[in-house]
């Protein structure tokens, strides 16, 4: 043994990949509001918009580096009724997620280029090692804690409104 204790050791390689984003200088993508400077995400709002013409804002980090969509929400223990991450998938293409080290269930809606929400995996597993798999192209993943498609009525065919996905249809 190195001297760690086996609980400190995954602690460790979360402060690793945390300071090697810190080194990378992560910048914030253009038009985000705010940033998140301990993990390097950049913050900005965005809105779902039901089938029902209901409006919801969310604010969510932004996952665009490889490094960040790799740690994504892994670690964390809590995340705001309000908040969530969106994964920057550009070009579209297929993707496959699971809940390694993640802590917290999650929601995840995976979203065509247009914007339009095409498959929802709501209520995930934490810690699962499970494939998430969407069964199409698309051009983002957002992930929400669990219990929101539920609660504000989301469904396959409402869009996420946010900058990458162009003009609202």
């Amino acid at each position: 043994m190195n001297g760690q204790s086996a609980r400190a050791r995954p602690r460790g390689a979360f402060l690793a990949v945390v300071l090697g984003l810190l080194l990378l200088g992560v910048a914030p993508s253009p038009g985000a509001t705010q940033s998140n400077p301990v993990l390097g995400f950049a913050v900005d709002r965005l809105s779902i918009e039901t089938a029902a013409g209901e409006r919801h804002e969310f604010s969510v980090e932004l996952a665009r580096t490889i490094e960040q969509m790799a740690l994504g929400l892994m670690f964390r223990t809590e995340l705001a009724t309000d908040s969530g991450m969106l994964f920057d998938l550009d070009p579209p293409r297929r993707v496959s997620m699971w809940m390694k080290n993640t802590l917290i269930p999650l929601d995840m809606l995976f979203i065509e280029a247009d914007g339009r929400i095409v498959t929802i995996a709501a209520d995930t597993t934490p810690q699962s090692l499970e494939q998430i798999d969407p069964g199409a192209v698309v051009r983002a993943v957002l992930e929400l804690p669990a219990g929101t498609v539920a609660r504000i009525g989301i469904a396959t065919g409402d869009f996420v409104r946010y900058g990458w996905f162009g003009p609202a249809p």
